[in-house]
C-alpha cells in the first residue's frame, strides 16, 4: 500500500515537470510523464482487405520472397566446430552400441545366445590379424577422441586455454593424441 502511494506521487511529480517533459519531446521520445498519464498511446488504423485469394497461397508467395538462411556449406571448416561435432558424434557412437550390447547381454540367457567373455574372446581370436587391428582401431578411435576432447573441455571449464590460438592448438593436439593412442591400443 505504501509503495503504491510512493509510486503514484512520483508519477504525479513527473507529470507536472514541464521542462523535463519538453526535453523528452525534443528528443523524439515520449516522456515518462506522458507515458504515466496515458497521453502517449499509439494507435493503428484498421485495414480491411477485400482480397479473395486463398490465405495459404498468400503465405506460399511470401515464402518465395524470404531469404534463404546460410548453411554450414558456406563456412570454412574450422577445428573448433568440427571438433565439437565429432565430440557429440563419438559420444553417441560409444553410448549407442554400449546400450545395445548391455541389453543383448541381459537378454542372452532367455534367447540362448552366448555373449559371455569366453565366447567373445574366442570369436575375436578366430579373426585374421588385419581384421583384428582394423576392428580394434574402429573401436578405439572414438573412445580415445572422446576422452581426450573431454579432458580439453574440462580444462576449458577451469577458464584456461580459451583464446583462439590455444583453442586451435589444443584441437589439433587432441586429434594427434587420439589417433596415436588409438593406433597404440589397436596394436597391443
Amino acid at each position: 500500500m505504501f509503495s503504491q502511494k510512493v509510486a503514484q506521487q512520483s508519477l504525479r511529480r513527473l507529470a507536472v515537470q514541464q521542462p523535463y517533459a519538453m526535453r523528452w519531446s525534443m528528443m523524439g521520445a515520449a516522456s515518462p510523464a506522458a507515458v504515466a498519464i496515458g497521453k502517449n498511446v499509439q494507435t493503428r488504423q484498421a485495414t480491411s482487405s477485400t482480397n479473395t485469394e486463398d490465405p495459404t497461397q498468400i503465405l506460399a508467395k511470401q515464402r518465395l520472397n524470404r531469404p534463404v538462411s546460410p548453411h554450414l556449406s558456406i563456412y570454412k571448416p574450422q577445428i573448433t566446430w568440427i571438433g565439437s561435432s565429432l565430440h557429440r558424434i563419438t559420444g553417441i557412437a560409444l553410448s549407442g552400441p554400449l546400450y545395445l550390447w548391455a541389453t543383448a547381454y541381459l537378454a542372452s540367457p532367455l534367447l540362448g545366445w552366448h555373449l559371455e567373455s569366453a565366447s567373445i574372446a574366442a570369436a575375436f581370436g578366430a579373426l585374421p590379424v588385419a581384421a583384428k587391428i582394423l576392428l580394434k582401431t574402429v573401436m578405439a578411435l572414438p573412445f580415445t577422441y572422446h576422452c581426450m576432447n573431454g579432458v580439453r573441455h574440462l580444462i576449458w571449464d577451469t577458464g584456461r586455454a580459451l583464446s583462439n590460438p590455444s583453442i586451435i592448438k589444443t584441437g589439433w593436439t587432441v586429434v594427434g593424441l587420439a589417433v596415436s593412442s588409438a593406433l597404440a591400443l589397436a596394436l597391443i
